[in-house]
């Protein structure tokens, strides 16, 4: 599933030598078998230790279990829907904040922004210095989500999303949920 064109960007491409440095960072093919707390260190800017206790937590209260083939951990699709759903917008609440130059999410993201539009003046950015869209600064679920995103498509779709449920009104929220979960039945 396409996130969006390929040649779509909400930001200024950097060289090289100016993406965020990671720790150990090389070039690292991400494989469907290779969530490794390194792997997943490389692909979001977060960091082990901080991976490490998220998945052992997630593990802990079911929005994750360990693959019984691989050893390797993976989501509960359906209780991880049901949590982005009708939980995740009470413990990690968005609120549209000071307009800012950044990267759009929710509606705004190429994910919906075909399918939805604002009646506003400004959508919704995660801010970052060399976006392309000038809109109201939402804090995302982590600081590196914009370089997560710049990465990976379906990471950015599936984030953008996941602000649409917490920002959205109803609407927005009905479709974001439908969308994310034909994203994650698709997992």
């Amino acid at each position: 599933m396409a996130a969006w064109p390929h040649d779509w960007k909400d930001w200024e491409d950097l060289d090289d030598d100016q993406l965020p440095a990671y720790p150990g960072q090389l070039h690292v093919e991400m494989r469907a078998s290779a969530y490794t707390a390194r792997a997943l260190e490389l692909q979001t800017g977060i960091s082990k230790t901080q991976i490490n206790l998220s998945l052992k937590h997630c593990i802990e209260i079911g929005l994750a279990r360990t693959d019984r083939k691989l050893g390797v951990p993976r989501a509960n699709t359906k209780a991880l829907y049901e949590f982005i759903v009708y939980g995740l917008k009470y413990v990690l609440p968005a609120r549209a904040g000071e307009l800012t130059r950044g990267i759009t999410t929710g509606f705004a993201a190429p994910v919906l922004h075909k399918t939805l539009t604002s009646a506003g003046e400004h959508v919704p950015v995660w801010p970052y210095a060399r976006g392309n869209t000038m809109g109201m600064k939402v804090e995302p679920l982590f600081k590196t989500a914009a370089d997560a995103a710049r990465k990976d498509p379906e990471m950015y779709a599936l984030l953008a999303l996941v602000d649409a449920i917490r920002l959205g009104q109803p609407r927005e929220r009905n479709l974001a949920a439908e969308l994310l979960q034909d994203r994650l039945e698709s997992l």
